[in-house]
């Protein structure tokens, strides 16, 4: 049990990335917030991650370049070299937040159980949050406050965004066709294999042009397979395609995301934002596990094709592996079937559908 029995002073958290994971620790924040009203609360966070999150009331940033390498670390250190903590709640498993952790004094470090604490995490920490196995991530970070006794979670992200990204939302949606956000990649990591193909990409925007006059934005990073992704779907739309991979920063994503009927993406951070608007989410998971990363307001609309994906690559059922067991085989996303996706997006997109989550208006810097 925590030795926590009145608020604390101040905490300092640590969560430097990813884009997702930084929006599964937003309301985790608003619920320590809540909890503790008058508790100053320091967040130490990636520099990319800020850029989303910045604005947001109530929260000190610390920032990190991780591309300064050591030296964006001695930088967090000397921004901290003054100052101390009551409690730190370690809340990023990796290795660079455990070298970013031993630049913060705190009294209590607060960190994952051991099954949990990957890259020695544990040895980063003086206190373990309770072991609890097979939980979205989501609900893993809430653990963190639960355990000093927070219970009543806050489900509030209110990011800001400039009233410039509002009318540039505002301007590309219209009210007499359904929006529809594609963000067709995921980020490129060593054989992190998420993207769907170009080809289904395509019949998937004919299916939602011909049959309900979506508008169709295709969103992205300015990387190479983005740019080719975005240049091929829209030469194949017989209808035009709106592409702005690279010409948005995040915090206009995050407003064309809530402006949106609906967001059509891989386990990425887009799903994720959408989660901060109230928008509905079409997942499509072959290689992950919806239940550990899917867009939490959206379990029912992803396009699930992980379990037939870890029978072919272990060939062994789901419950015998590591939880949040990737699958590694690049075909493993032709798995999800434009059936899959179309039932999907039809339920979204045909009267009557209420979402889980109701829209979240954002508000303005």
């Amino acid at each position: 049990m925590s030795s926590i029995t009145s608020a604390p002073q101040s905490i300092c958290l640590i969560r430097l990335s990813a884009i997702g994971d930084c929006c599964h620790t937003l309301p985790v924040v608003r619920t320590l917030q809540a909890a503790y009203p008058d508790t100053p609360i320091t967040w130490i966070i990636g520099k990319v991650e800020h850029s989303l999150l910045k604005g947001a009331d109530g929260i000190e940033f610390i920032t990190f370049d991780k591309s300064k390498g050591m030296s964006g670390v001695l930088e967090v250190r000397r921004k901290l070299a003054k100052r101390s903590f009551p409690l730190l709640l370690h809340m990023h498993a990796s290795m660079r937040a455990n070298m970013i952790s031993m630049a913060v004094r705190a009294n209590q470090r607060i960190g994952f159980d051991r099954a949990r604490a990957r890259d020695y995490q544990w040895l980063f920490s003086s206190k373990k949050i309770p072991a609890q196995m097979q939980r979205h991530v989501m609900d893993g970070l809430f653990e963190f406050p639960e355990y000093l006794g927070a219970k009543e979670r806050v489900l509030r992200w209110d990011i800001p965004v400039a009233e410039s990204d509002l009318s540039f939302a505002a301007n590309i949606k219209q009210a007499s066709e359904p929006l529809v956000v594609i963000s067709p990649c995921s980020s490129q990591r060593f054989r992190n294999f998420r993207n769907w193909s170009i080809t289904n990409y395509n019949k998937i925007i004919a299916h939602l042009q011909n049959n309900f006059g979506a508008r169709i934005v295709i969103t992205g990073a300015p990387t190479d397979i983005e740019q080719h992704y975005a240049a091929e779907i829209v030469a194949a739309a017989k209808t035009p395609v709106l592409n702005l991979v690279g010409e948005t920063s995040l915090k206009r994503l995050l407003a064309l995301i809530g402006a949106a009927d609906l967001v059509l993406c891989p386990d990425s951070g887009p799903a994720h934002m959408a989660a901060a608007t109230g928008t509905p989410v079409v997942g499509l998971y072959a290689t992950s596990n919806r239940l550990r990363t899917g867009p939490y307001f959206s379990q029912d609309l992803v396009a699930d094709r992980y379990p037939d994906a870890v029978a072919a690559e272990f060939n062994q059922p789901i419950e015998s592996l590591r939880w949040g067991q990737r699958v590694r085989t690049p075909e493993a996303m032709d798995l999800i079937t434009l059936a899959d996706v179309i039932e999907k997006v039809d339920t979204v997109l045909n009267p009557g559908y209420v979402h889980l989550q109701k829209k979240m208006p954002l508000p303005v810097i």
